[in-house]
């Protein structure tokens, strides 16, 4: 088989340009086919059967010309093996092969990077510092993941063997309690929901089984002799503020991010006497508390530092929380408290004193608890607290056993529990300031 590049100059165009055309011979056989290249015949070696130098591009053209003749010669032996006769068909699909398919490469993203990217959305949305710092803390578990095990975690590849994978860590690597990791998955849950519906990614996992379940944890609260203790307690003077603070939130039910938040514009007068009007921290709820006597003197035990930004001398939650500890040693509250933990899957119950449990929080869960010993309805305490759900001002009825007492006590034996002392005086336990009176 031979093949030859001839100049059809019978085709010139009107710009003097005439088409190259491969011929092949075999057999007694002559196809033809157009290369595709064009030149003037000054431009052509006919000789040589090649472009000369004074064409454009005549090194890359002359090479092409040499692809060209190996891909029939290719061609040719292969139909000639397979005993199949050489078509002029056969011969253009030789020289215009089928594109080999594109294998498109997925490039993986990171949960990690993306979670950052969601939490930037919600920012942008207004959404508040503490749904923000959820997102950042299941970024850093995620995060830690990745760099512990060296396993990129994709939401498109994410499945439930991963999560399995990413749960034991928690667990039994970073030793992470059981409501932490219902938190966590949780926060995830909803990572891989925005991921599906706002970026249109495809998560194959179904988040319905994606399990995390919260445990009931102790919710500690005083009582009337433990706060009369904390009351009367002799204390070193920097364990004075940090006792003040606790029992004013004890006075208010307010979470730690509300008191440090707390400013003279929050004051207000009602009635003849004082009431707090603030928007939560945590949940954006706009509540107002009335402020009883007790509750109004440490107010006013700091009015004399001067010109505050804040009402109270609240110190860093971490700070606080380890002094709360020393001011509950010193008031004597030893009473062992039986703890259930969850360690390694298995559950560990152990005794410590009271003191040790004693954080800023237990005094939102004292006011709750003592309030309902004292009568306040569920449905006025929800409105204090800033519950958006009474189920969850419910929580607290369930823990008082003292009140479930007095209700048999009334019920069997006929006696009046209003009379009876189970609660904090009138003064120290706070009123809801009634809407109707409100300017």
């Amino acid at each position: 088989m031979t093949t030859q590049f001839i100049l059809r100059t019978d085709l010139m165009n009107k710009a003097g340009r005439c088409p190259v055309q491969l011929v092949a011979y075999f057999d007694g056989l002559r196809l033809k086919c157009a290369t595709g290249e064009k030149c003037k015949p000054s431009e052509w070696n006919a000789n040589r059967q090649r472009f000369r130098g004074t064409f454009t591009g005549a090194e890359e053209a002359n090479d092409f010309l040499e692809l060209r003749a190996k891909q029939v010669s290719e061609w040719w032996r292969k139909e000639r093996a397979a005993d199949r006769t050489p078509t002029i068909a056969g011969l253009k699909a030789a020289l215009r092969p089928v594109a080999a398919p594109v294998v498109e490469v997925v490039q993986k993203q990171s949960i990690t990077v993306l979670n950052t990217e969601h939490r930037e959305a919600l920012r942008a949305r207004g959404y508040a510092n503490h749904t923000l710092r959820q997102r950042k803390m299941l970024c850093s578990w995620l995060s830690n993941y990745e760099r512990d095990r060296g396993e990129l975690l994709d939401p498109t590849t994410y499945d439930l063997a991963t999560h399995d994978r990413v749960l034991h860590y928690l667990r039994f690597d970073r030793n992470l309690a059981q409501n932490t990791i219902a938190s966590f998955v949780r926060g995830l849950k909803v990572f891989l929901r925005w991921c599906r519906e706002e970026r249109g990614m495809s998560v194959p996992v179904e988040l319905r089984k994606l399990q995390g379940k919260h445990a009931d944890v102790l919710k500690m609260w005083l009582s009337a002799e433990d706060l009369a203790a904390l009351t009367t307690a002799m204390l070193p003077t920097h364990l004075t503020r940090v006792r003040d603070v606790l029992l004013f939130c004890c006075y208010t039910g307010l979470r730690y991010s509300d008191v440090w938040a707390l400013q003279p514009g929050n004051l207000h007068e009602w009635d003849g006497a004082r009431v707090l009007r603030l928007v939560q921290t945590k949940t954006r709820t706009g509540v107002s508390i009335y402020l009883t006597e007790a509750a109004g003197t440490i107010i006013d035990r700091y009015a004399g530092d001067g010109e505050r930004a804040r009402l109270l001398p609240v110190l860093a939650n971490q700070v606080m929380n380890r002094h709360l500890k020393q001011v509950g040693k010193y008031a004597g509250l030893t009473a062992p408290v039986v703890v259930t933990e969850r360690i390694a899957g298995e559950v560990v119950k152990k005794s410590v004193p009271k003191y040790e449990l004693l954080t800023s929080h237990t005094a939102r869960h004292t006011f709750a608890t003592q309030s309902l010993l004292r009568g306040m309805p569920v449905e006025v305490l929800q409105k204090v607290m800033g519950h958006a759900k009474i189920q969850t001002t419910l929580i607290y009825a369930k823990v008082v056993e003292d009140l479930q007492h007095q209700t048999m006590r009334r019920i069997w034996e006929n006696k009046d529990a209003a009379a009876e002392n189970v609660g904090m005086r009138a003064s120290q336990i706070c009123a809801v300031e009634p809407s109707a009176a409100r300017a």
